[in-house]
């Protein structure tokens, strides 16, 4: 007896041995993941059949092929890229969109593709004169577009995209930008496949990508910028709030902050994400755990330990004296909308709250360009005339 008891025993050890290791093992994968940039996009939207006499695309329904609005649609591993406008109609299977048209590649050949809230392939799509440029940041030269104002007016804004997509993201901000008197600087960051890369190679949600806005805010001033708003996308709004919090030169130039479907708080994104893909809450703490942690490094790859309490802004929203223009959708399907929701209320003297819904994650400008460019004209004007609806509190609206 007392022998199959102890081989039970051990059994039962081994079993949770070898469940530890396996739970640990995803951990490691999906902690490692979230800070690797990744190169392959997955095309998760079907191409079920092309009319290019029509103009006209059908696609399985999947949520962002149900979207409305206008979108890139890429294929053929990002060589072929499609505009899709308006849903004309949809089944249970299948989705029919207006083909706007195809810039490059064969779509006629695609059978799968996915949709981008990028519009614009470039600033030259925009109708005003622009610049490359280089930016020198503390790992090197990274690439931006500078967008010059009509005349020179000492504001400018720098657009900063957010995690695993590229400059163009930002482009759809621009013509407000334009519009309301502002020069642009669009720029890249470190490990985002244009600028060089960080000494480990991974994304740090904010916690050093700041430096290299930073240095962009270093060359809108030394090129005649008195006056600066960051407009941060997805990570990009964390990068934004980060510099704001953490960079000496950013209390003496930056006027207001632009965020468009923020990374507020990365332990209820991080939480929410592992839910979507249904880890246990208990894998998903490790996941945290190893990111910030300095025996997580063997896993993760990252040189450092992310510092999730420097980049909890809700936590520290009384150390804000910016007005903020806050995007968000309570659809949005990736970012969670709750911690946009916090930051709105613990600041309501600062933040003037534009809450969608039905928008998915930074394509609030394709689901309703019209809201959105007249959201951000407004404010934007409202600043450069000393001021913004900041200053009265705002109700979150709804549409």
């Amino acid at each position: 007896m007392f022998g199959m008891a102890a081989g039970g025993a051990i059994a039962v050890s081994a079993v949770l041995a070898a469940v530890g290791a396996a739970s640990s093992l995803l951990a490691s994968f999906v902690a490692r993941a979230i800070v690797t940039p990744s190169r392959y996009k997955v095309e998760d939207t079907r191409v079920v059949a092309v009319d290019l006499a029509r103009h006209e695309i059908t696609l399985g329904a999947t949520p962002d092929a149900r979207m409305r609005g206008e979108y890139s649609f890429w294929f053929h591993q990002d060589t072929g890229h499609a505009r899709l406008g308006e849903v004309l109609e949809e089944t249970p299977t299948v989705v029919r969109r207006r083909l706007l048209g195809v810039d490059f590649g064969v779509l006629a050949t695609a059978h799968r593709g996915r949709f981008s809230g990028w519009f614009h392939l470039g600033p030259w799509e925009l109708g005003h004169p622009y610049r490359d440029v280089v930016i020198d940041t503390p790992v090197g030269p990274a690439p931006a577009w500078l967008v010059p104002a009509a005349e020179d007016s000492g504001r400018w804004i720098i657009h900063i995209h957010g995690r695993a997509v590229r400059r163009q993201e930002c482009l759809r901000g621009l013509p407000a930008a334009h519009a309301a008197g502002f020069t642009s600087l669009v720029v890249s960051y470190r490990n985002d496949g244009e600028a060089p890369e960080g000494p480990d190679g991974r994304y740090r949600l904010g916690d050093t990508e700041w430096l290299d806005v930073n240095a962009a805010i270093e060359y809108a001033v030394e090129h005649g910028a008195s006056e600066i708003v960051l407009m941060g996308w997805s990570m990009g709004g964390a990068i934004a709030l980060q510099t704001v919090l953490r960079s000496r030169r950013a209390r003496s130039t930056v006027v207001g902050l632009v965020l468009e479907s923020p990374a507020i708080d990365w332990h209820d994104i991080l939480s929410y994400q592992g839910a979507t893909y249904r880890l246990p809450p208990p894998l998903t703490r490790l996941v945290i755990a190893m990111l910030s942690s300095r025996w997580g490094r063997l896993f993760t790859g990252l040189g450092s330990p992310i510092g999730f309490d420097r980049l909890d802004v809700v936590a520290r929203a009384d150390e804000f004296d910016l007005p903020m223009l806050l995007f968000h959708s309570a659809d949005d399907g990736f970012v969670p909308v709750a911690g946009s929701d916090r930051l709105a209320a613990a600041r309501p003297d600062l933040i003037t709250y534009e809450r969608f819904t039905r928008a998915r994650h930074t394509k609030l400008w394709n689901d309703d360009p019209v809201r959105w460019n007249g959201a951000l004209a407004v404010w934007l004007g409202e600043l450069a005339r000393g001021g913004t609806r900041a200053e009265r509190p705002s109700v979150p609206a709804h549409g």
